[in-house]
């Protein structure tokens, strides 16, 4: 894909050059909107706006939607005001409302006049909803139906109505008061008899989701039902809106890159990472790394009590960071796993004593394996003397038991009391096992070397 975009790059740099505006109209309109959106990307901004001017209406709209914030903000200032109308104008509702969420105060009220009133009711109306709910990425476009309609008349009505729909593959019976009673697929509708009833047509059981409902659990209702479009109801269970697939795709990417950045430390940006001013990089990292940095004097600490012993055997001192690595990396390996089903609704909190005896079977035969193979590396190549080996490498399986068993429970109580499991996850749970890798290895050590 890059090297197809390089090559749609090189060509439309060359036909601009020359000046060959209507071919370059002929290469536009054979390429999806998200390539030429990709293609800007990389284009002189001086000359996105003759370029997109190129482009056919509804082409124009489409690559507008895919477009990063700051080439779409670079476009708005060069439109004309009739300009901009036609392009709020082909734009769906849930497009030109993240529009306005990520433009500036100025360009946010410039695209608010030039939309039409209807247009801008139903902008306001989902602005209206909390920023991650359900409410706030759907779209109001969408197919309705009466159960009175026979199936020609449906057909009808989606021929007239359709066009200006987001989506008509999946169409919703509603009664007078717009309260949510079934669905319909178009396959049904166009196999079905022209005088067939909706009502006799239509799903009643409707799998719906509420306009509060948390945005990545409707993502995830997508990943569960394989759903293209899902309908979003009030309070009263009144369609209002659906959320499509692709909008459930931006939620689900950008859910994981918050959960990622988390547990690495990172307070999440809205922003790529090449676009991210440096001070808001450092900004996001540095509360953690204090955080951190003041929370590991723990192992300063235990190391500066136990430092007789280190002095009598000054051996010890090479393997602690062995050990407080491999605790570490164990038990990042079972909160990744547990934070993962977590937010795959695989596993809740009544589930942690199951997750327990998993995780504590195999921290059994990874600290066995990883004792056994260390044991004869501490003889064989190190030297050392075997009550030394014997030492570390106990360590070494009561460690990785006990870092396993931190990193499995830890995200789960996190989501029992209502914090996020990923802030929870390898910072906090390498620190906590630091501390508790070297206490068990001083304790065990002191016994058998009998210090």
């Amino acid at each position: 894909m890059e090297e197809r975009t390089t090559t749609f790059e090189s060509t439309i740099l060359s036909l601009l050059e020359n000046k060959r505006f209507s071919s370059l109209k002929d290469v536009f309109i054979t390429m999806n909107p998200s390539d030429i959106a990709a293609v800007f990307e990389e284009l002189p901004e001086e000359s996105l706006p003759l370029l997109f001017r190129l482009l056919p209406k509804e082409l124009a709209a489409e690559t507008f939607a895919e477009m990063e914030s700051d080439h779409q903000e670079l476009l708005i200032k060069g439109f004309s005001d009739s300009e901009l109308k036609e392009v709020i104008g082909e734009l769906y509702t849930d497009d030109a409302v993240a529009l306005v969420e990520e433009m500036p105060a100025s360009v946010v009220k410039r695209v608010l006049n030039q939309a039409d009133p209807e247009k801008r009711r139903m902008i306001n109306e989902i602005l209206k909803y909390p920023e991650d709910s359900a409410g706030s990425i759907m779209t109001t476009e969408y197919v309705d139906l009466r159960p009175t309609m026979t199936a020609s008349e449906a057909i009808t009505h989606i021929r007239r109505t359709g066009v200006d729909k987001e989506t008509i593959d999946n169409c919703y019976v509603t009664d007078k008061s717009r309260i949510l009673i079934g669905t319909l697929s178009i396959r049904t509708l166009i196999l079905a008899d022209g005088e067939s009833a909706i009502a006799d047509l239509m799903e009643p059981h409707v799998i719906y989701v509420s306009t509060m409902e948390d945005q990545e659990s409707v993502a995830n209702m997508f990943a569960k039902y394989n759903f293209t479009a899902l309908p979003v109801v009030d309070a009263e269970n009144r369609l209002v809106g659906i959320v499509t697939v692709d909008d459930a795709m931006d939620v689900i990417v950008a859910e994981a890159t918050e959960d990622i950045e988390k547990m690495a430390a990172i307070t999440p940006s809205e922003h790529p990472y090449l676009k991210t001013p440096v001070v808001e990089i450092w900004k996001s990292r540095i509360p953690w790394l204090l955080l951190l940095m003041i929370s590991a004097t723990f192992t300063g600490m235990i190391i500066t009590h136990f430092e007789d012993a280190l002095a009598t055997y000054v051996i010890l001192t090479a393997y602690i960071p062995m050990l407080m690595d491999t605790g570490g990396n164990s038990g990042s390996q079972s909160s990744v796993t547990v934070v993962r089903s977590l937010s795959l609704n695989e596993l809740e909190f009544g589930d942690i004593f199951k997750v327990v005896w998993i995780e504590a079977r195999v921290a059994i035969l990874c600290g066995i394996t990883l004792a056994v193979v260390n044991f004869a590396k501490l003889l064989l190549i190190d030297q050392v003397g075997v009550s030394v080996a014997l030492a570390v490498c106990l360590t070494l399986i009561v460690t990785v038991f006990v870092a396993k068993l931190v990193g499995c429970t830890l995200p789960l109580i996190a989501k029992r009391v209502g914090l996020d499991p990923a802030v929870c996850a390898s910072p906090f749970i390498t620190t906590i096992v630091d501390a508790l890798s070297l206490l068990i290895y001083f304790r065990i050590a002191t016994t058998i070397l009998g210090i």
